[in-house]
């Protein structure tokens, strides 16, 4: 591998000129860039990353932790992150907790020994362990998807679009409403999901079943099961007519196990989910949902940790984004 003083050499300048040329610093006369450009063309010369973040003491890399790897969210957010690092001239560096709180943890250490200028989280399960370990950082950090005291983070109105949701349902006539929400260890999905629908309900003067509410996790075949223990649970002639879902995956999986079991939807139940996911508008009947702005969110994230490296210093900035309801055949 050539070194610069080779490069030097070669281009008959002296090193501090190959230094400022391929750090774009100080003066260079046009003729010396020339012949330096020249020779590394020739070449093929890449600069070492290592030396110059010794230099620079940045390595232009930024860690991005994920809850998963393969939601439309997920893909969305880090789209919105890629857009804007890359057009500052910095990479990404992903990784995923496939849901496991402690994988949050044990990530945030990884990339902080691997000197990263910046961490990015998706946050999901918030603990105390988990906020200890961020107060320790002394790196630049922004949550997405979570309000963590103390920290800089770009949410979702979560509860504002839930009583909305519950609003477009109740307008459609329908007074049994059932719920599937998700563990509340997760603020965000798993209690202001909750209290938006519920507080909805309230102020239409309805009341919510004990029977009727259930809570499990993300998956298709979780929406499946809990909408089977909800009829089953019921009784004879006195069923729900519509079932809030949290998210579009849950939903989808309530709309299978109730065509399954001979149900019309909408017209002997309806069906609501959250997150505007891509297969909802594809699915029979196409699904209701709201639509975050996940792709935004990545990049005002982007924006707010740019901000921290630039300035060297962390922050407690918010960003609260809004929702928009798309309201299909479901209900």
């Amino acid at each position: 591998m050539l070194t610069i003083k080779e490069i030097a050499e070669m281009a008959n300048v002296s090193r501090a000129t190959v230094s400022r040329v391929l750090n774009e610093s100080g003066y260079v006369s046009a003729a010396a860039k020339k012949r330096v450009m020249e020779v590394i063309e020739k070449t093929g010369y890449v600069p070492s990353q290592h030396a110059k973040s010794l230099r620079t003491k940045q390595t232009k890399v930024i860690g991005v932790i994920l809850p998963k790897i393969s939601t439309e969210t997920s893909s969305r957010v880090v789209d919105g992150m890629n857009d804007v690092f890359s057009e500052h001239g910095y990479q990404i560096l992903l990784t995923t907790t496939n849901l496991n709180p402690e994988k949050e943890i044990e990530y945030i250490r990884l990339l902080k020994s691997r000197q990263v200028d910046g961490i990015v989280l998706i946050a999901t399960n918030i603990n105390k362990e988990l906020m200890a370990e961020i107060e320790q950082l002394q790196i630049p950090f922004v949550a997405i998807g979570q309000d963590i005291p103390g920290v800089c983070s770009v949410t979702y109105d979560d509860y504002e679009a839930s009583k909305t949701m519950a609003k477009a349902i109740i307008e459609k006539g329908y007074k049994n409403i059932a719920f599937i929400g998700v563990d509340e260890s997760d603020r965000a999905v798993g209690i202001r999901r909750k209290k938006g629908f519920l507080d909805s309900m309230k102020e239409h003067n309805l009341t919510v079943r004990e029977g009727w509410v259930k809570e499990t996790n993300f998956g298709i075949l979780s929406g499946y099961e809990a909408m089977k223990e909800i009829m089953e649970q019921s009784k004879k002639d006195d069923y729900p007519d519509a079932v809030f879902a949290v998210t579009d995956r849950i939903a989808i999986g309530a709309m299978q196990y109730l065509k399954e079991a001979g149900y019309k939807i909408p017209n002997q139940m309806a069906v609501s989910g959250m997150g505007a996911a891509d297969i909802s508008q594809y699915v029979q009947p196409a699904l209701t949902t709201i639509e975050y702005e996940n792709q935004r969110a990545g990049e005002e994230a982007a924006f707010m940790l740019l901000d921290q490296i630039v300035k060297n210093e962390k922050n407690d900035k918010k960003m609260i984004l809004g929702y928009r309801l798309i309201v299909r055949d479901s209900i």
